[in-house]
């Protein structure tokens, strides 16, 4: 096997890595690129799959620094880059997907991490990695890798997402939701709002959407309406959004393209993630 096809077999993998850890597809991409010259280069190598999963985590704890730093002028909520697949087992990306900590209620609470906690926590809780390789990549003793994954642990057990509802599930909230809006049945829209639903927009200051996040019901109900009285209701097309239902807006009069994704409960809608942010959206398509 030459080294093109050894690296080839890993690529989803670390795609799925990379994306984990920095929320971009454009940053995992170009790490798991970075990594490949020095793939090329390196001899000896026993474990491949290991010794480039580290490589593409030394590559991405630089770009979550830098990420960290830019976030603190940053207009509004972040959220991270979405993740379109087609739900065909030939899709390269569908195995990423299915796991629950990339889908967008998931990625949104590692975002509360320092990015050595989000490395560490990561690596070894979602990877299996030993806290000696994960050490190796945050530069620190392995008890204080140990330390950063135990403290993002508790970080992350005291926000995890509810678990991810079946697919038919959604749909057919989504269905119910989305044509009550259309239709413009306040009560429906109500009723199929958790109480604690939470609309959380990303626009980057580059586009129109909420700047601060909007809680409650009947507030994300509003909000909701107040778009539709002003801008009419949108075309849309249903999506898979980092494995749950969303739906793909291309851009219409004054409203920009953008990916809406939705998390559902209980049989309501518990969250509305919607990424306006054009830089976070260059890998989409939007035909509708």
């Amino acid at each position: 096997m030459t080294t093109a096809e050894d690296f080839g077999l890993h690529r989803t993998h670390l795609i799925g890595v990379a994306y984990r850890l920095t929320g971009s597809i454009a940053d995992a991409e170009d790490a798991v690129q970075e990594a490949w010259p020095r793939f090329a280069k390196a001899e000896g190598i026993e474990d491949v799959r290991g010794w480039l999963t580290t490589v593409v985590s030394r590559i991405c704890l630089d770009r979550l620094r830098s990420a960290a730093v830019r976030r603190e002028t940053y207009v509004g909520s972040w959220l991270p880059e979405p993740l379109i697949t087609t739900g065909e087992d030939d899709d390269p990306l569908a195995s990423v997907v299915r796991s629950d900590g990339v889908r967008m209620a998931a990625l949104v609470v590692l975002d509360k991490l320092t990015p050595d906690q989000r490395v560490a926590f990561v690596l070894h809780d979602a990877f299996a990695l030993p806290f000696s390789e994960i050490a190796d990549v945050l530069g620190v003793s392995e008890a204080a890798a140990r330390k950063h994954a135990s403290r993002a642990r508790k970080i992350v057990t005291g926000s995890a997402p509810p678990p991810r509802a079946a697919l038919d599930e959604q749909r057919e909230v989504l269905e119910k939701f989305l044509a009550a809006m259309s239709s413009g049945d306040v009560e429906a829209v109500l009723g199929l709002l958790h109480p604690d639903a939470v609309m959380i927009g990303d626009g980057g200051g580059k586009a129109r959407t909420a700047v601060n996040t909007v809680s409650g019901a009947d507030k994300v109900a509003r909000f909701f309406f107040g778009l539709v009285r002003k801008y009419g209701y949108p075309q849309m097309r249903p999506a898979l959004v980092n494995g749950d239902l969303g739906v793909v807006m291309a851009a219409q009069g004054d409203v920009a393209e953008r990916v809406t994704t939705f998390t559902v409960h209980d049989g309501k809608v518990l969250a509305v993630y919607d990424i306006a942010n054009p830089d976070k959206l260059g890998h989409v398509d939007f035909l509708v």
